[in-house]
């Protein structure tokens, strides 16, 4: 018996496996692709096949929309790409036409009985338009929920969120704005996005020991180095605390430059993007990883990020903003530490006490562990397995 089929609209998808990019729509196909046909519809990027398989019932297709010497807007962050450089406006419409064009080959040729867009701009809204007829699940990230707020384009989030089938965001706080918007409080779900846990052992100094000059602890900071994820915040923090801590920060994004100045004289090591494996290193080197996330000017902000996801179930004690989603992953002074976001003065002050009692390092780093396990990617992949057979009837 022929298994049903999903079509997942995405533009963040990684180009090879490990290359460091984002693989969390990558791991939600696979776990849709035990009980389904997946086929998932990715814009090209530099470096990415045309076409490969993640599973036997998973397919990458990638759709060209820009001459490829200038083809890079999807490779990484839209939004963010744009605004590091203006002139990538000009491939917007490319991407929306390349997207329509693509999606109504997919709708001939495919047939699916399904589709799963992520981000409710691009890819729900050509969805909306081109495939009116197709069962559509939208999910929102937060970045163009949070922002894209002027009236054009919230006129269409609102067209999108009141035609899909179901719509999924990442937090309370999200559902409450989608609901806003016109989507049906029935139909929308609080459903993050799942994280892969692999088996990190800690070096046990960072678990056991209070931190001393010869044996700082490692302070894990990972994140695009954009204005949201606030790790600005972070280096100041570091400049007003006297405790013995290095910070690493993994990522990479039109902040660097800047980030690299301010942490001139500072113990801080810059390691740009990296793959699955030097992650996991990084994470098992860790005793606190940071979450600094704030509000951008434009309105953006973090939904739910899956790298502090993951640094959870690699039992790190988590020191996050007190911001919606990052304060219902966290349960304070339980499985992590809240701050007021962009409090440099709360942030350095906990990093202090972290850094001196390696109990409540070892207590909250355990707890976050456990807790992690509600977001496993498996965990998650369930429930949205249930909720496209319920889409699908």
């Amino acid at each position: 018996m022929a298994l049903p089929r999903v079509l997942v609209l995405t533009s963040t998808l990684p180009a090879r496996e490990g290359d460091g990019t984002p693989a969390f729509v990558a791991d939600l196909s696979r776990e849709l692709g035990r009980d389904f046909e997946v086929r998932v519809l990715a814009p090209a990027v530099p470096g990415a096949p045309e076409c490969e398989w993640l599973s036997d019932t998973v397919e990458v297709v990638r759709y060209r929309y820009f001459p490829a010497r200038w083809e890079d807007l999807a490779d990484g962050a839209i939004l963010e790409n744009v605004r590091a450089r203006r002139s990538r406006l000009a491939q917007v419409p490319f991407l929306l036409g390349g997207l329509a064009t693509a999606l109504r080959r997919e709708i001939r040729e495919f047939r699916p009985d399904a589709i799963h867009a992520h981000w409710i701009i691009p890819q729900g809204m050509v969805a909306r338009r081109v495939a009116r007829k197709v069962p559509t699940v939208v999910t929102t990230l937060g970045g163009d929920l949070y922002a894209l707020n002027a009236g054009p384009a919230r006129a269409q989030k609102s067209l999108v969120v009141r035609d899909a089938a179901a719509v999924t965001v990442m937090n309370e706080d999200m559902r409450a704005r989608v609901i806003a918007l016109g989507a049906d409080p029935a139909t929308t779900h609080v459903i993050p996005m799942g994280a892969r846990f692999g088996s990190i052992a800690h070096d046990d100094r960072q678990v056991t020991k209070p931190a001393t000059r010869k044996h700082p602890v490692h302070v894990l900071a990972v994140g695009r180095l954009v204005e949201k994820k606030g790790f600005d915040v972070l280096l100041e923090a570091m400049r007003r605390t006297h405790a013995r801590l290095d910070v690493t920060v993994v990522g990479d994004g039109p902040e660097r430059g800047r980030l690299e100045e301010q942490a001139a004289g500072l113990p801080v090591t810059f390691l740009g993007q990296l793959g699955r494996a030097d992650l996991d290193a990084a994470l098992s080197r860790a005793g606190i990883a940071v979450f600094p996330s704030r509000r951008a000017a434009s309105g953006d902000q973090d939904g739910l990020p899956v790298a502090m996801l993951e640094a959870m179930g690699a039992g790190c004690a988590i020191v996050a903003s007190d911001l919606p989603g990052l304060n219902e992953a966290i349960e304070p002074g339980r499985s992590g530490v809240l701050v007021p976001e962009g409090d440099a003065d709360a942030l350095a002050r906990s990093l202090e006490v972290l850094a001196e009692d390696q109990e409540l390092r070892a207590g909250l780093g355990a707890a976050a562990r456990a807790r992690s396990l509600e977001y496993s990617v498996e965990a998650v992949g369930e429930r949205y397995r249930e909720l496209f057979r319920t889409v699908i009837g």
